[in-house]
């Protein structure tokens, strides 16, 4: 052994490194480890224990699982087997400097002789790791002249495992330790012992914690915003112990960070209105809070308590008093409390905020249990409603169902559309609607509720918003013929004492504009059943969601989005009515991550034993004759199992069970190289839709969730397969011969540099496309989003949109209107006008 390793130590100072002599035992050989290396280069060390030695190759780009991918991977000199524990931190200047990982490790079988293969240059192996499963090749590459460096290339070989999608990047912590490479590189000793120091480290953070106060907690800097969590309305207030009952206030949401003198105050959609609310920054100061963010209301009380909206417009423009009502701790002193359970966050905060209050800052108190008298006693006293919060939720970014509020006044908010001129003052009426999917719907007229100085105000408003045709429809003639119209961008909160049948507001009085929502998500307000509401949300005590039962709801499902299985459950569970029309009647391929996507996945499209009973199956032909049972997800109860059993994305199919062999979708995958920007994509994907168009196929687009876009066609139930596999081929190598320095229609990765690869390949039969609303197991929990053309521009990536965007823009107009009911046909006759032929 001393000969093999004598260039391990030669290259190294062990009175400066940590890293192992080589003098410590491990067992035989056997076994294979990976370990993630951020030196001069990010690469991934791999490492199989032979004849006493870790033989070892440095990947460049890391294993694949994809049969067409070649990673580059350098031999380099064997280690001592003791390295296989070995995770820290290589000091700077040393060999090798550089923060190291445990990032995978299990057995290995050679197909051969290892040691003929190391010889002959090609080594096949078999790994049961905890990420890498499956037939891997070493292959070394014929040496260049003068070339030192011995050359290997690793390759996935052909098996069940195999997945084009998988993504090494999905894997960022250590399968030791939990860590992250930062994690490691700030809490690790040099070179030191993973494990010890990642528990030692733990304490010590949790003992520093636990003497952390508000007045000695140093300056940690302010918190970035964070959007806040929304409640679900409701026709009445929770029963139970498990809730917190709130007063709910009338006023503008405000997240505020502090950092001492340093105080900023965010509107609920991130807008920055330090400068509206001085003195509410004032009283946050004063506290001497450090690293926090505090989620309230800033409001304008009477003597008895009851808030009003539009008392804090006038303040606002005048000059009054606000007040802010502190009713959440999201973060302090640096440590992120999202994740805590509100009845230790609301403690918390009690510590900080006295109940007296500190002016203008005030505690929000609350009552547990007993809702409904609290409701019955809020509306008494004339106050807005109350919001019920579940005492055991983490914060969430998200509408959510462990918020519920009551209202006792009818108030909402509308767009406003227009408005009808008068001969007495500056306008008579202001013209209301709400959105309905892509539809901004006629809502009535409210001509009381201004004053001299609000007349004046939002007629200086409406004036640069002018257009000549209504944006609101179906408008009654009467108010059609005399009505001015604006562009919808202004939202107007208004009080009323009903929705008639056509859906107008009866006896409404305008309160305020509302400047802190956006009008393009505004739309009607209807108050689920609180029963139905609480039996989804899990607060029976049982776990449940849409009826199923969640074991471990708390375990962590996405390590950086601190998403739990409650959260990916509640997430279906809200997308379900949207998602499930894609999903409902198609053999769908889940990615399950049964320990969070920071751990091992697997990719899964057979329909098996253990399963939960709300899954279905279809059966399918398959090449040898026989058929088999894939999964499918058909109802709310299903798509929310997906959860339970860490299933993070689904994959469709392009056709549906009772048709298989006709699909009803085609998918252009636009998946750019690394070094192009997404604006490339944007304007790809219009050129390529613009020339669909041409052939009389309109295309929806699809934010993947990852780095691309997906133009997602709906087509009639007309054509056999080979027909529509053969279309898409043809039309993706149109596009790159019409433009080959941008676009290419073949998988070779030496080829799509500097290119968009068209990907047609999902277009054929047993092939599969992430669906609209999924989840991806990716970094920050992303999801697959549709998106219209309206806004294509506006996005910056294919993986912005997070869990509560997407819930949120389920209130806002359909981006994909028209997409259940279009059923395009392939005919040779349109086809041939963007030349492309059509077979069969």
């Amino acid at each position: 052994m001393a000969d093999r390793l004598a260039t391990y130590r030669e290259k190294r100072d062990f009175s400066r490194t940590k890293e192992p002599q080589g003098k410590g035992k491990h067992p035989e050989d056997g076994f294979f480890i990976v370990q993630k290396h951020d030196a001069t280069r990010l690469h991934y060390d791999f490492r199989i224990a032979l004849d006493g030695v870790l033989v070892s190759w440095a990947v460049t780009k890391g294993p694949s699982y994809d049969t067409r991918e070649k990673r580059l991977a350098v031999r380099t000199e064997d280690h001592p087997l003791d390295y296989a524990d070995f995770e820290g931190t290589i000091p700077k200047g040393e060999y090798g400097g550089g923060t190291v990982m445990l990032w995978d490790r299990g057995a290995y079988e050679a197909v051969e002789d290892p040691r003929e293969g190391l010889e002959k240059g090609s080594l096949k192996l078999k790994l049961e790791g905890e990420r890498l499963r499956g037939r891997f090749a070493l292959v070394r590459m014929k040496p260049r002249k003068g070339e030192k460096r011995e050359n290997w290339l690793m390759i996935k070989e052909k098996d069940e495992r195999v997945d084009p999608d998988w993504e090494i990047d999905t894997f960022l912590t250590s399968i030791d330790t939990g860590r992250t490479m930062d994690e490691i590189a700030a809490h690790a000793p040099a070179g030191g012992n993973a494990r010890a120091a990642a528990k030692k480290g733990a304490a010590k953070r949790q003992r520093a914690a636990s003497r952390k106060t508000a007045s000695s907690t140093p300056k940690s800097g302010l918190p970035k915003f964070v959007a806040p969590q929304l409640a679900t309305l409701v026709d009445e207030a929770p029963s139970g112990e498990g809730w917190l009952h709130e007063v709910k206030y009338d006023g503008y949401r405000l997240i505020v960070a502090a950092d001492g003198d340093d105080v900023r105050c965010y509107t609920r959609s991130g807008q920055d209105w330090t400068d509206r609310f001085p003195m509410i920054a004032k009283g946050v100061a004063k506290l001497g809070l450090h690293g926090a963010l505090l989620d309230g209301e800033a409001v304008v009380a009477d003597a008895e308590g009851r808030t009003d909206f539009g008392s804090l417009q006038q303040a606002l423009s005048e000059g009054g008093p606000i007040s802010y009502f502190v009713f959440d701790l999201l973060a302090l002193g640096g440590r992120d409390l999202t994740g805590e359970r509100l009845i230790d966050r609301k403690a918390e905060l009690a510590t900080l905020v006295p109940k007296g209050g500190h002016g203008p800052v005030y505690y929000s108190d609350h009552v547990e249990g007993h809702g409904d008298r609290m409701a019955g006693a809020a509306c008494t006293k004339g106050l807005e409603g109350i919001v019920s919060k579940r005492a055991d939720a983490p914060y969430r970014s998200t509408r959510s169902r462990s918020w519920l509020k009551i209202k006792c006044v009818k108030a909402q908010e509308f767009v406003i559309c227009g408005y009808t001129p008068s001969t007495k003052r500056r306008f008579s009426s202001i013209i209301l609607g709400l959105w309905d999917g892509d539809q901004l719907r006629y809502s009535g007229r409210v001509g009381t509720g201004f004053d001299d100085a609000t007349l004046d105000d939002l007629m200086a408003r409406f004036e640069p918003l002018e257009r000549k045709t209504p944006a609101v429809t179906p408008v009654p003639a009467d108010i059609r013929r005399k009505a001015r119209w604006l562009k919808p961008e202004l939202a107007a909160e208004i009080r009323f004492t009903e929705i008639t049948r056509d859906g107008s507001v009866r006896h409404g009085v305008f309160v305020g504009l509302r400047e802190d929502k956006p009008a393009r998500e505004i739309g009607r307000e209807v108050a689920e059943d609180v029963q139905t509401v609480t039996a989804r949300s899990g607060s029976g005590g049982d776990g449940a969601i849409a009826g199923v039962r969640l074991t471990n709801p708390d375990k962590v499902l996405y390590a950086s989005a601190k998403a739990t299985k409650r959260d990916v459950a509640e997430y279906f569970d809200a997308v379900a009515d949207a998602m499930l029309p894609h999903l409902q009647g198609r053999a769908v391929s889940l990615v399950r991550c049964p320990e969070g996507r920071q751990s091992s996945c697997f990719f899964q499209k057979h329909a098996s034993k253990g399963m939960p009973p709300a899954f279905g199956s279809v059966d399918i032909p398959e090449k040898d004759g026989g058929t088999e049972a894939y999964i499918t997800v058909p109802s709310r109860e299903a798509l929310v199992s997906c959860a339970q059993i860490g299933a993070l994305e689904l994959h469709l199919w392009g056709s549906r069970g009772d048709r298989i062999e006709q699909p009803d979708r085609l998918v252009f995958d636009l998946d750019p190289a690394e070094d192009l920007l997404f604006a490339e994509v944007r304007a790809a994907a219009r050129e390529i839709a613009a020339i669909l168009r041409e052939g009389g196929l309109t295309s929806f687009p699809l934010a993947t969730g990852g780095k691309g876009l997906h133009l997602v066609i709906p087509i009639a139930r007309r054509h056999d397969w080979p027909v529509v596999t053969g279309f898409a081929k043809a039309f993706a190598q149109k596009i790159a011969e019409i433009d080959h320095s941008r676009f290419v229609a073949t998988m070779t990765k030496a080829k799509r540099k500097g290119r968009i690869f068209i990907d047609h390949f999902r277009n054929q039969r047993g092939a599969t496309a992430i669906s609209p609303f999924s989840p991806r197991a990716r970094e920050g929990a992303p999801v697959a989003t549709p998106i219209s053309w309206d806004e294509l521009d506006d996005i910056e990536a294919g993986n912005v949109f997070r869990f509560a965007d997407v819930v949120a823009r389920l209130d806002g107009p359909d981006p994909w209107a028209g997409y259940a009911t279009t059923r395009q046909r392939l005919t040779k006759t349109k086809l041939t006008r963007i030349g492309v032929a059509l077979e069969g």
